[in-house]
């Protein structure tokens, strides 16, 4: 069947079959590799994206579901050069990244929470997260990285 919708900011059409899964559609069909295949029951959070502005997990997210939809990968949010975001960069700075395999769903749930939250309160980042799992870096330093990603957005929007 083919479908339209927007991916990274750029309109896609694109024959899938009725039963692929988003997951396998970026990383398969259209050689988008950051969100990894954890678990692939919707469990770990590893696959996650954003769609219309909410995390989902890629996995067991049906491809035929995204016609007219916009979907945001963990390639689409770095900045126009390819460079880390100031998200990406806060992990870095706070030591929220270890082995690394989750860290792109991990970033994709906490992008997801300051695109509609831009103040989030360390509660509400927890819960934000409570879809993904980190085996290696424990939680302190993620929510530290959302957090101070969130100040430094607000203080550039004061200065803005």
């Amino acid at each position: 069947m083919e479908i339209t919708f927007i991916l990274n900011s750029s309109p896609i059409t694109i024959d899938v079959p009725s039963n692929m899964v988003l997951l396998t559609l970026l990383r398969d069909k259209l050689s988008l590799t950051g969100a990894k295949p954890g678990c692939e029951v919707g469990s770990c959070g590893a696959c996650t994206v954003i769609i219309d502005g909410e995390a989902q997990k890629s996995c067991t997210y049906a491809a035929k579901r995204l016609n007219g939809r916009s979907v945001t990968t963990i390639e689409g949010v770095a900045v126009a050069n390819g460079r880390a975001n100031d998200l990406q960069q806060a992990f870095l700075e706070n030591g929220a990244v270890q082995c690394g395999y989750c860290i792109p769903g991990v970033i994709m749930a906490g992008e997801a929470l300051l695109r509609r939250n831009p103040a989030p309160s360390r509660l509400e980042i927890r819960q934000a997260l409570s879809g993904n799992l980190c085996r290696c870096t424990g939680y302190v330093q993620i929510v530290d990285a959302i957090e101070a990603t969130a100040q430094q957005r607000a203080l550039q929007k004061e200065g803005a």
